[in-house]
This record gives C-alpha cells, structure tokens and sequence, in this order.
C-alpha cells in the first residue's frame, strides 16, 4: 500500500502543474490556426512504432488509442507511465531560417485491474499544441509598422477508461470518459512607433471545458500457442464543445490606450468524429507487427462558428519491435528494438495568397521512428527511448517548411502489487 501511495502522491502533483508546464512543445506558425498541432496519443512502444495503437494489446504498456485493450494485463499487475519529450525545429520559408528547441512533459497515466475481466485506465495527455512567435517589418505607402504574432496554449485530456473482456479473452470491449480543457490564445501586435507611436494589439482567447468520449473493441484470433491476430477498432463522437471566446482590442499612442473587451458566447467549437481501425501480429515474447489507419471528419467542425476553415484528415501508421530473447542474460538481448514510419495531411485550410487558382492550403506530414524498450532488473518494468524524424510538406511554395527530430523518454512501471504470498 505504501508503493501505491507514493505513486498516486507524485501523480497529483505533477498533475497540479501540468497547465503550467505541458504546453511548451512546439513554435510551428502553423499553430495560428485552429487548436494547433493535434498531438500523438499513442505511449512508449507505440510512439515508437510510428505512433500505432489501435489494434495493440500488451500485458506490459499502456495504450489510451484503444480503450478496449485494458484488460490485455493480467489481474495481478499495476501499470504507472510517465513520459518526457525533447524537439529540434528547423523552418525555412524560402527566404529566412530558424531553429529552435522545445521539450516538457507530455502524459502521465496507470492502470490496474479490478477484477479477473475488468481493467481500470487513469491518465491525462495533451489533445493539442500552441505555441508561435513571429514578425516582419511592412511597408505601406506613407505608414509603415511592425507586425508581430505570438501564440500560447493548447487543450488537454484527463480520462478515466473501463474495459472488459466479454468473451474468453478474445474479445473485448472499452470505453474513456475525457475531461477537455484549456485555453488556445493568439495575440497580435501592430506598432507604428516610426511614425505616429500609434499601437493596435489583438488579443483572441478561447477556453473549453467539455466532455470528450472514446470507445473501442479489440478481437484476438490465436494462430498457435505463440502466435495471435488484432484486430482493433475505436471511435470518438464528435462535439459541440462548451467553449467560451474573448477578444480584447487595445489601441493607442504613447502612454494612453482605449481599451475594448467583448467576450463572445454562442460561437460554435466543435471537435469531429474520429473512426480508428487496427491490426497486430504478435508472436509472444519475440515480434509484433502492426498497422493502423486514423480518419477524422474536420471538414464537418466548426471553428469561431464557421465551417470551412478545416478539412477531413487521414493518418496512417506501420510500426514493428523485436525482442531478440528476453530469456537471456545479456542486457542487449532483452532489449525490444522499434521502428516505424506514418503519414497524414493536416486538418487545415490556411487561407494563403491564391496560386494557381486554388486557395485554403494545408500541409503533409511524414515521418519515420526509432526506439529501445530498456529492461529495468525485474524485467517487468522499462524506460522507453524514441527518436522521430518529422517532415512538413506544405501544399504551396509560398507556405513555410518544417522539419523535426523528436526525443521521447518514458518510464513505465510494472509491478505485482495485487500478489498474495502463501506461508507454509
């Protein structure tokens, strides 16, 4: 009991400061638009498998993608994961380039069993990311002025998930209840200091506070005693969101400022159906294979209460790990070697400069991962490495390229807490 007081202790109290300290993971400009840069969802050996997750099912990890694949633990074991991450940002527009450095903390969760047929799944990570800083000097006839944009925020994820296995271990079935909430701000800045001191700056709020919903399936079809087939699926409704949006308009010269605030109610913020369809092979203690296709009807979302400025997005994932012998002594033996590759398109229709006769661009995104399960001495518990490649491709010239190499480290801990010792 005191292991798992401790636990639960440090697990509130990073939680008091996760608004403070999760929404440092990104300087893209994309991040203007929208709720940002939708985060990966996946924990540990997923994000290292190109971020799959629908159709895994593990005794050893932690996997919120698929609610239903809580009760793959045995009815003896506690789940607590804990995950970091670091991040390299390149951006090139054609003509300047930057690069910048970004890391916090990105999830925290456990999970346990309550009965034979019954896992529990407790956690919170982020939904989305916000964070951009920049400006240019405009020259307009007679006014010139510095414009500068600065972004900050993003919407986070505490859920509470219940699975249950409906059928001989091979079938199950989940569900998570998410609380959604954060702030997404965007504050511009207008200064004509060179010529009439005159200052214009915008500052646009939006808070949510809403219940998220996920439920998922997962069935197991047993090749051999050594051997299974996944196969996973997950769907999360969409919403009208309760969000509340403010506007504050400062305008001014020298030390005197008029100031408005209008707080916006009524305007529509919506998050889409979201349907996720996995497979896993999984020879035990040795290698798993896995495949997962994401599609999400943003094109049907609203956003300040219009719909257009999104469109539907679609990822897809591969990834594999390889255990060489988990019987052995040797460390490198029993080390689970990942990799993995993904691609999706943005949700996005950032409204550019029209070329060649279209519009409202967005972006590609491809990546490919590398990763190392470290064994902790029980062989239960490990740390967790992953290396990620990032490319953005957007879909016009005039768009800003982006490259990324993410560090991902989580520890997860694995522990008999619920065995019962008999003495003679």
């Amino acid at each position: 009991m005191l292991k798992i007081s401790r636990v639960v202790i440090i697990s509130i109290l990073i939680a008091t400061q996760w608004p403070v300290c999760a929404q440092n993971n990104t300087n893209s400009p994309y991040t203007r638009f929208g709720y940002g840069e939708l985060a990966n969802r996946s924990f540990g050996a997923g994000r290292s498998m190109g971020g799959v997750g629908y159709g895994l099912r593990s005794s050893k990890q932690i996997n919120p993608l698929n609610p239903a694949s809580y009760t793959g633990m045995d009815s003896l074991t506690f789940l607590f994961d804990f995950g970091v991450n670091a991040q390299l940002s390149w951006y090139d527009d054609g003509v300047n380039k930057q690069k910048d450095t970004n890391g916090n903390i990105e999830y925290m969760a456990m999970q346990f069993p309550i009965s034979k047929r019954m896992a529990v799944s407790i956690g919170i990570l982020p939904y989305s990311y916000v964070g951009y800083k920049y400006g240019a000097d405009i020259s307009d006839g007679d006014a010139p002025y510095r414009e500068q944009y600065i972004g900050t925020g993003g919407l986070n994820d505490i859920y509470a998930g219940l699975s249950i296995d409906i059928w001989k271990k091979r079938l199950s079935v989940g569900a998570n209840v998410g609380y959604l909430f954060g702030n997404v701000n965007h504050n511009s800045r207008m200064n004509f200091e060179s010529n009439t001191g005159r200052l214009i700056y915008t500052t646009k709020e939006v808070k949510v506070k809403d219940l998220k919903l996920d439920f998922g399936l997962q069935y197991t079809h047993p090749l051999s005693a050594t051997q299974h087939f996944v196969v996973g699926l997950a769907y999360s409704p969409s919403n009208r969101l309760n969000a509340k949006s403010t506007e504050i308009v400062q305008i001014g010269t020298g030390l005197s400022a008029d100031i408005d605030t209008t707080t916006i109610t009524g305007q529509r913020f919506d998050i889409p159906n979201s349907f996720g369809l996995g497979f896993s092979y999984v020879k035990a203690n040795k290698l798993t294979v896995a495949a997962d296709i994401l599609y999400e009807t943003w094109g049907e979302a609203h956003f300040f209460g219009d719909k257009g400025d999104f469109k539907d997005r679609i990822r897809i994932a591969a990834g594999l790990e390889y255990l060489p012998n988990y019987q052995e002594r040797a460390f490198f033996k029993r080390v689970r070697y990942r990799a993995g590759l993904h691609y999706s398109n943005s949700y996005l229709k950032i409204n550019s400069v029209e070329e060649n006769g279209k519009t409202g661009f967005g972006y590609d995104e491809y990546g490919a991962s590398v990763g190392f399960g470290l064994p902790l001495v029980d062989n239960r518990s490990f740390i967790n490495i992953g290396i990620e490649y990032v490319k953005i491709k957007p879909e016009s010239k005039l768009m800003i390229d982006e490259q990324y190499l993410r560090f991902t480290l989580n520890y997860t801990f694995n522990e008999r807490w619920f065995f019962k010792f008999k003495v003679d």
